[in-house]
């Protein structure tokens, strides 16, 4: 790890919950705050692509900030997409707005993945550039950095795009394992360079996105990727910063997920918090869980819900759960009232 000297930030309410310290207020941000949902998120990338913003540090630096002023959540999260590392690596891709990422050749053969570049810290600058920026004008509150776990990029990688059912990726793990183990291996080498990189320039803690690991049993989740999330979490074990771990669906996968090393464990909308504590296993925070969709129900049943998801999680706590940060079950939906998501910060601070 680099000689950064990271900022004290010991009172953040995040970076207590995350630790298993005791927090001042109960700590809440969105996944995808910085985004569509807001006017001037759009106003700011109006003809500007999703990429090129992504190498821009002066756009990453101000995307970033804006829900941070707008709604005063208690962390910031890098504007950034799990596909960037790939893109700087020099893999032919490209986010098509209304699709997600499209990859020009896919990977399939494994002539094709020792054709596959690695990454090197330089060619990320731009992210890290942004994150220096943004260390500097954040104050007290933590910026978490992040990326794509290596299953979630193969995934992109084998089927050339966003699949339903990944049929091609679950052809290679059964049918193919060595190569299925070697690709992921080259993955896990890019995620750990690209959240080094982040490290290496301030971020405050981590989080990897595994966003496609629902599509797996719990049985092939532990053969072909816990090994390799396990890989990523060892390697920034020793920055010191809490690391986070989150995925969509993956209900089945929690007491795995846990396993591999993270500080805390994201919970998506179908688990209860309470059964989340359950399978994951004392000693780990928990992150979660509002049906994002249940942002457009009205404020007085979005309040229902935050209430019982903030008693839910002092349940998980009294069971064992290390912590507790409040957070959707996945991203803010583009359509959401920003508003919603203002008041729904000032709630939670007074639960």
């Amino acid at each position: 790890m680099s000689t950064y000297t990271r900022r004290q930030l010991s009172d953040a309410p995040f970076l207590a919950a995350a630790s298993g310290a005791a927090p001042a207020r109960r700590p809440v941000w969105f996944m995808r705050q910085a985004g569509r949902s807001l006017p001037e998120y759009r106003e700011l990338r109006a003809g500007i692509g999703m990429l090129q913003s992504c190498f821009d540090p002066e756009l990453v630096c101000e995307i970033t900030l804006q829900p941070v002023r707008r709604h005063g959540v208690d962390a910031a999260i890098l504007f950034s997409d799990i596909v960037v590392p790939l893109k700087a690596a020099g893999i032919d891709l490209d986010i098509v707005p209304g699709v997600g990422p499209v990859v020009t050749s896919p990977v399939r053969t494994a002539a094709d993945i020792q054709a596959l570049p690695r990454l090197r810290p330089e060619e990320v600058g731009a992210v890290t550039d942004g994150v220096r920026l943004l260390v500097g004008e954040l104050g007290q509150t933590p910026l978490i950095g992040f990326a794509g776990a290596p299953f979630t990029l193969a995934s992109y990688l084998v089927e050339g795009g966003p699949s339903k059912h990944h049929e091609r990726t679950k052809a290679m793990m059964h049918g193919d394992p060595a190569s299925w183990h070697t690709l992921l291996g080259v993955l896990t080498d890019i995620t750990i360079v690209f959240l080094r990189a982040q490290l290496d320039a301030g971020v405050d803690a981590v989080q990897l996105f595994d966003s496609w690991a629902g599509a797996l049993s719990l049985a092939d989740y532990r053969r072909y990727v816990l090994p390799h999330s396990e890989r990523v979490f060892a390697e920034v074990a020793d920055a010191g910063v809490p690391r986070i771990h989150f995925g969509v669906g993956t209900g089945e996968l929690l007491g795995a997920m846990g396993e591999a090393g993270a500080d805390v464990v994201g919970v998506d909308w179908r688990v209860p918090l309470t059964e989340a504590a359950r399978r994951v296993g004392p000693g780990k925070a928990l992150q979660g869980n509002l049906d994002p969709s249940v942002l457009f129900a009205g404020r007085p049943v979005v309040e229902a819900e935050a209430r019982r998801i903030a008693d839910e999680a002092d349940s998980a706590v009294a069971m064992g759960a290390a912590g507790h940060i409040f957070n959707l079950g996945h991203g803010v939906l583009p359509e959401t009232d920003p508003g919603v998501l203002t008041a729904l910060v000032e709630l939670v601070h007074e639960l």
